[in-house]
């Protein structure tokens, strides 16, 4: 079956959405925006057929099998349960709700209607860490027993930064840990193919009174000079939280909002019995790997050196780099190629609505602790 998408949302994420579609081929009925207006113009900017003007009229739409949400966390379950009981299969942007007991709604509300769900941790689809994946499962680096992972930015340094995520109504009750501190944990649970079992969190709020601009701020823009309301913060811009895994592997995630320099500071370092992989996120194409008896060495990413599993996430030849526009495209291969089976009970290998609500759990479990100042465990469903 030949499959139509519709996009939510138009901002920055939104339009890395219609680009990775368009590289696959996949045909764009339509976007819907914030707005009527917003909606028609962005639209046109993009050489896009339709603008929806509702929910409503999208969920109605015979032409479109498949829906990408890409707007603020506090309208994710309102806008994944009508689409799926619609009919629609869903890929929704990180996190999948505001909490726990929404995301277990969803995960059911997909069951029921017989539908796809997938969540947008593309950061695993990066080809050196789905070759550090393989490496790892294959037993070179023997058994796992440290697991570093950190995702730095600055783009909220400043009291006069300001995105909807810093509005606890809009984003939930964690920020830095819900926004990136996912993704280090989804890396690191991919990785080691283990799940976390304790958290103990340190949480901050670095900038305690931010200025809020009257008029619109995109991500990662500047607001422009229209004056601005100060407003106390509740949500965290840094935390550090303590990981214990499956089978005696510890950890440490670090995530921040608010550091200098760093403008996507995802990273890994894995520490095995026999050998340790580390990556840099800003520097994707190199995969560092440590040895104790041999000279350490790195692998520029390329597929004919890559292992059977990780290559065909690696479309250029060696010496081309591959990014952040790539991990998407990657990510929506394996989704569209799955729903285009059939097969609905078959294993998955893209990030689902099960992993959206797994790492709404741990954000629960990692709030409790920050409250309670001390070791929590991660209750599973």
């Amino acid at each position: 079956m030949k499959h139509t998408a519709a996009v939510i949302g138009v901002g920055f994420v939104g339009r890395a959405h219609v680009d990775a579609l368009r590289r696959l081929g996949i045909p764009i009925r339509g976007i819907l925006g914030s707005s009527k207006e917003r909606g028609a113009e962005s639209s046109q900017a993009l050489g896009l057929e339709h603008s929806y003007a509702s929910l409503d009229e999208l969920a109605a739409d015979p032409k479109v099998t498949a829906v990408h949400i890409c707007t603020p966390n506090y309208v994710h379950f309102e806008q994944a349960s009508k689409l799926l009981r619609a009919g629609k299969h869903v890929l929704c942007e990180k996190p999948l709700a505001m909490d726990s007991r929404e995301s277990a709604m969803l995960v059911q509300i997909a069951k029921e209607s017989e539908r796809v769900g997938g969540v947008a941790y593309n950061l695993r689809y990066y080809p050196l860490c789905q070759q550090a994946r393989s490496m790892i499962q294959s037993g070179e680096i023997g058994t796992p027993h440290t697991a570093h992972g950190r995702f730095l930015q600055d783009w909220l340094l400043h009291p006069t930064d300001w995105n909807w995520r810093l509005e606890q109504n809009l984003g939930g009750e964690l920020r830095a840990v819900s926004d990136i501190g996912t993704h280090a944990m989804d890396l690191l649970m991919f990785l080691t193919g283990k799940k976390i079992t304790e958290v103990c969190a340190d949480l901050a709020t670095v900038v305690p009174v931010r200025r809020k601009p009257r008029g619109r701020v995109e991500t990662f823009k500047k607001a422009e000079a229209s004056g601005f309301d100060e407003m106390p913060m509740t949500t965290d811009d840094y935390a550090t939280i303590l990981l214990h895994f499956q089978d005696n592997l510890r950890g440490v995630v670090t995530v921040s909002q608010v550091s200098a320099g760093h403008k996507c500071g995802l990273g890994f370092g894995i520490d095995g019995s026999k050998g340790a992989l580390w990556w840099d996120g800003e520097n994707p194409n190199l995969l560092w790997i440590g040895r104790r008896e041999t000279p350490n060495g790195s692998l520029i990413k390329d597929p004919s050196l890559m292992s059977a599993e990780a290559r065909p996430y690696a479309v250029y030849p060696g010496g081309h780099a591959e990014g952040y526009p790539d991990t998407f495209m990657q990510l929506f291969r394996d989704f569209y190629e799955y729903i285009a089976a059939g097969d609905f009970k078959a294993p998955r290998k893209f990030p689902t609505f099960q992993t959206g609500h797994d790492e709404m759990i741990l954000c629960d479990t990692i709030l409790k602790s920050s409250q309670t100042r001390a070791w929590e465990p991660v209750e599973w469903d």
